[in-house]
């Protein structure tokens, strides 16, 4: 005895397949550290309304298309419209349905988010803003520079709690893309131009950011943190920041050639292929959020770059134990 599947077991199981595609998808978007539609700023606000509101109409309109689909499928046996309606009324139907009302709710769409909301999204005038961040894409971390200060980092970028931060962005070699989910939009960083952004936390926190433009091998692990922080607390990251490294013992870190592909300020290491490191112990992490900034790591990385993150511009040097131990010892001095 054979199984034969009828039309509504085939039904059923169309609705369940497209169930489980919907809940997966849902389930894809929840969780990690970072959320488009769990907004930390006035700007990021303004784009996850809109989204949740197409997303609304979207799914009425599914609906009503899927509704009106059943029911052609269920009265297929039988002539007529379900009402009586003749030709102007049918005529009037598709008009209505079909072609005013999508018009009507598109145009609708477009005048809010093109006049309302890039609008609100977009870089202010400079000086309306209490801060600015300059922020250069690299192959494959990112430089951050704060103008009017000495203060150099990487793949981190500390700004205060309620204050409008103007984000100035480019790129040293390829097309990159800057997006920060839940304080902003995408900006591109496209060479030989410059993108602006304002970053307005209301909350302290991390808040991970993410290269959304593939530039190469590594471009998954080109990621960048925006940490939040209250307005003390982000003066004195900065004064430290700003301030030359403490005096240590250099020499293993210079004999080996870091400093021709690194910096240390107050040091004679003026390397500018790779971050700057007068600080790195201030950070959280190592290879743009690849690993965490804890000492076994350190060792990882600087011994073996191209195990970590392959076709990084950071090579594996073949150094005596000795001699990496005392580089080591140096890069974890530079608080």
């Amino acid at each position: 005895m054979t199984n034969r599947e009828t039309p509504n077991d085939r039904g059923r199981r169309a609705l369940a397949l497209c169930g489980a595609g919907a809940f997966a998808l849902l389930v894809a978007g929840c969780g990690g550290n970072q959320n488009a539609v769990a907004p930390a700023s006035p700007q990021e606000h303004s784009i996850t309304t809109l989204f949740w509101v197409m997303l609304g109409g979207a799914t009425v309109g599914f609906a009503l298309v899927v509704a009106l689909l059943w029911l052609g499928y269920a009265r297929r046996a039988r002539p007529g419209l379900p009402r009586e309606v003749g030709e102007r009324g049918a005529t009037r139907l598709v008009v209505g349905l079909g072609i005013a009302l999508p018009v009507a709710l598109l145009v609708a769409l477009f005048i809010w988010s093109d006049v309302f909301v890039i609008t609100s999204t977009a870089a202010p005038n400079k000086s309306s803003t209490s801060l600015a961040v300059n922020v250069v894409g690299h192959d494959w971390w990112w430089e951050v520079r704060y103008p009017g200060t000495a203060a150099v980092t990487a793949n981190e970028i500390h700004i205060p709690v309620r204050t409008r931060v103007y984000l100035s962005g480019t790129t040293a070699d390829v097309i990159h893309s800057f997006w920060i989910p839940e304080l902003n939009r995408k900006i591109d960083l496209i060479p030989g131009q410059t993108g602006h952004i304002v970053l307005d936390a209301d909350r302290v926190g991390v808040f991970r950011g993410q290269c959304s433009e593939f530039c190469g091998l590594q471009h998954a692990h080109m990621a960048v943190a925006v940490v939040v922080q209250s307005k003390p607390a982000f003066r004195r990251w900065l004064a430290a920041n700003a301030a030359p490294a403490r005096p240590g013992n250099a020499s293993a870190f210079l004999a080996a050639g870091c400093g021709d592909c690194h910096q240390i300020r107050g040091t004679a290491a003026r390397g500018d292929v790779g971050p700057d490191l007068t600080h790195l112990q201030l950070r959280r992490t190592l290879a743009a959020l690849t690993l965490a900034n804890t000492p076994a790591n350190l060792d990882r990385w600087i011994r073996h770059p191209q195990a970590a993150k392959p076709g990084s511009r950071m090579p594996d040097v073949r150094l005596g134990d000795a001699r990496w131990a005392a580089i080591d010892a140096y890069l974890r001095s530079l608080h």
